[in-house]
């Protein structure tokens, strides 16, 4: 994800020592403090199309990509046989060929049943009080952080989070990478998952994020 995009939510401006990511954190410091003291409803929706609920709260809205934990196949492939006439040269490198095309298919077949992460292409990524919500033509998304099993901040840009697909999928694992998954982590967190180490320990704000703030003359409110 570039550093150069102008989003909705936090007043975006690049400065010497304060960047974008800078601001999506400040931003998501301050909707963590209303959530803490319950003042959450006073902000203003962020404008957004995706579809939300009777009184759900948009709190930003920004682009990401998603990524699924994989395999591109099932390990199964076709095997060819190969029936030739002709001289025995020919005959034994038409069979030769055969086998190596074979062993090919069957190596390719092995590696694709191997998951990893792939990547499924960007979309618009909403941000409310109650869940995350990926708008894709091909492999949307609806995060709703009571519905998900675990959660995870990966890096400053990257938020992970494993749930059962509600759609027969099974078992999913997905990463978002977006300038807010600090914000999708934290409202997840404390939503369903109180007791995760990285919210109680605040160590999903940088180390001394308050006092480069301060140096910076903006206000940071504590969170952590």
């Amino acid at each position: 994800m570039g550093s150069k995009w102008r989003g909705e939510g936090p007043d975006i401006g690049e400065q010497h020592g304060w960047n974008v990511l800078d601001d999506h954190l400040l931003y998501t410091c301050g909707v963590v403090h209303d959530v803490a003291a319950g003042r959450i409803g006073e902000r203003a929706p962020i404008p957004t199309r995706a579809r939300l609920h009777q009184g759900e709260l948009s709190l930003a809205v920004g682009p990401a990509a998603r990524s699924t934990w994989r395999a591109l196949g099932n390990g199964s492939y076709v095997n060819s046989s190969t029936v030739a006439f002709g001289s025995a040269s020919f005959v034994i490198g038409s069979m030769v060929g055969s086998a190596v095309g074979n062993a090919a298919r069957r190596n390719r077949a092995i590696s694709d049943a191997q998951p990893r992460w792939l990547p499924d292409g960007p979309g618009e990524l909403t941000v409310t009080d109650r869940r995350a919500v990926f708008g894709q033509q091909q492999n949307p998304l609806d995060l709703g952080w009571t519905g998900l099993d675990s959660v995870e901040l990966i890096a400053p840009e990257i938020v992970q989070c494993s749930f059962q697909d509600t759609y027969g999928k099974g078992y999913m694992t997905v990463q978002l990478h977006t300038l807010w998954a600090s914000l999708v982590f934290v409202l997840a967190a404390r939503t369903a998952f109180p007791a995760h180490p990285r919210l109680l320990q605040g160590d999903w704000l940088p180390p001394g994020f308050e006092a480069r703030c301060a140096a910076m003359g903006r206000h940071c409110p504590q969170v952590r």
